[in-house]
């Protein structure tokens, strides 16, 4: 596929106009812990060398979805098709004042000064990714160096890797001196069943307690499709094992998306079977994220229409 630049036309929207109403009442205070902004493109160009060029998901947009879904706090993840200027996800958190947060993508010779800014902006991560369809970032000796440097401003890991690496770069992985958060399950293959290496391997991973999983992607590691029913375990056994360590997200608005597009109301009803208690639900809605996000209190904020949520 070729680079894309400034004058690629956009792919149609990854998602729905008009998601479902949530049966399932979240509780107050829940955080969708994994979603982008994309553009307005007129505002935050997208960058030169991309793999995608997405249609245009704004930040009122995402305001309008989190009101529809009884969402109070999220965290703001920067997509690739930005690359490193932050400034889309940055725009987003100025907007909630800071009861939403952000993941930053950043090179590791990063100034120690940018880290700074982007902390005080309200990020509180870094993200690097081993995906064979996004670009190839720094090797996991070097990111895990790097979090050396996250450590002194309270930052943490975020990891979006193939399943059939986590073998591989668990040794590196569980040398960070931060918490690190897995993205979507792992990427595993829902097909595969519970007993695959790349999930048991995941299992293995969060044994240490500095790792954490985000439960987010079933509709991504599906190969049945909506409700999910492959995938679901995955994040119930999740939820179980490591329930101190677990966040959840609707990765809004599904970037690349290549199945059945997501019903983000559909996601928020399958809580109901991955975190099927209460309890299970405050843990992972509401009390893990907000101990390693740190939200500031949420307040009223714009969305697509105008109106205040």
């Amino acid at each position: 596929m070729a680079p894309h630049t400034a004058d690629t036309p956009a792919d149609p929207p990854y998602w729905l106009a008009s998601p479902s109403k949530p049966k399932l009442r979240l509780p107050r205070g829940s955080s969708d812990s994994h979603v982008h902004i994309f553009g307005p493109r007129k505002t935050f160009p997208f960058a030169e060398g991309r793999n995608y060029t997405p249609s245009d998901a704004t930040k009122e947009m995402l305001f309008a979805l989190h009101e529809r879904l009884g969402i109070e706090h999220c965290v703001i993840v920067q997509p690739n098709c930005h690359g490193y200027d932050n400034s889309v996800t940055e725009d987003a958190i100025a907007a909630t004042g800071q009861a939403y947060r952000g993941i930053a993508l950043v090179h590791t010779d990063v100034s120690d000064a940018e880290l700074k800014r982007l902390a005080g902006a309200g990020l509180c991560g870094a993200r690097f990714h081993y995906m064979k369809h996004l670009s190839k970032g720094p090797s996991i000796d070097d990111a895990i160096n790097f979090s050396k440097r996250l450590a002194d401003i309270g930052w943490h890991l975020q990891i979006h890797m193939e399943a059939s690496l986590i073998a591989d770069l668990a040794p590196a992985i569980k040398r960070s001196a931060v918490p690190v958060a897995i993205d979507h399950i792992g990427r595993v293959d829902a097909s595969l069943g519970l007993n695959q290496p790349g999930f048991a391997s995941l299992l293995k991973l969060m044994d240490d307690k500095k790792m954490w999983v985000k439960v987010s992607g079933c509709d991504r590691i599906t190969r049945a499709g909506p409700p999910y029913a492959d995938a679901i375990p995955f994040a119930r056994k999740l939820v179980a094992d490591f329930g101190d360590r677990v966040v959840w997200g609707t990765d809004w608005p599904h970037p690349n998306h290549q199945g059945p597009i997501p019903d983000d109301g559909a996601l928020v009803d399958i809580l109901a079977e991955i975190a099927p208690s209460q309890a299970q639900r405050q843990a992972l809605l509401v009390d893990n994220p907000q101990r390693l996000y740190r939200f500031a209190p949420a307040k009223r904020r714009a969305t697509a229409t105008g109106a205040k949520s």
